[in-house]
């Protein structure tokens, strides 16, 4: 693991920390299956990573790949798209995770999320 974040991850971070998107419940630098994840939402089963310009996308599409048979599914960003519209990357990440079902979903047997009208399971 890395000393710290990258400037980049580190504005996401301050986003995503304390549940303040939509209360939901991230972590940073999770190992997942041998993997260094930016952020982990493990409700959601949803990653995302802030990605430099030294990344390798063959190696990053291996990755994907064994993290989605884990059954997360990854969100990548570049440090652009972070510095240049970090409430368009935001909303993405929400959007993301609103179609995710939770851990409740998954282990009842019911895979669909709340319907959009109704908000997060249990507001009405």
């Amino acid at each position: 693991m890395r000393a710290g974040p990258t400037p980049f991850e580190d504005k996401v971070w301050q986003r995503l920390r304390n549940r303040q998107l939509d209360g939901l419940k991230f972590s940073r630098q999770i190992v997942l299956n041998g993997f260094i994840c930016d952020f982990v939402c493990r409700d959601r089963t949803l990653v995302i990573e802030v990605d430099g310009e030294t990344h390798d996308r063959a190696d990053d599409a291996d990755r994907d790949h064994a993290l989605g048979r884990l059954g997360y599914s990854v969100l990548r960003f570049t440090n652009a798209e972070v510095g240049g519209n970090l409430e368009g990357v935001l909303q993405a990440i929400l959007e993301a995770a609103r179609v995710r079902p939770t851990k409740v979903q998954r282990l009842s047997g019911r895979t669909h999320p709340p319907t959009p009208s109704l908000g997060r399971e249990g507001e009405l």
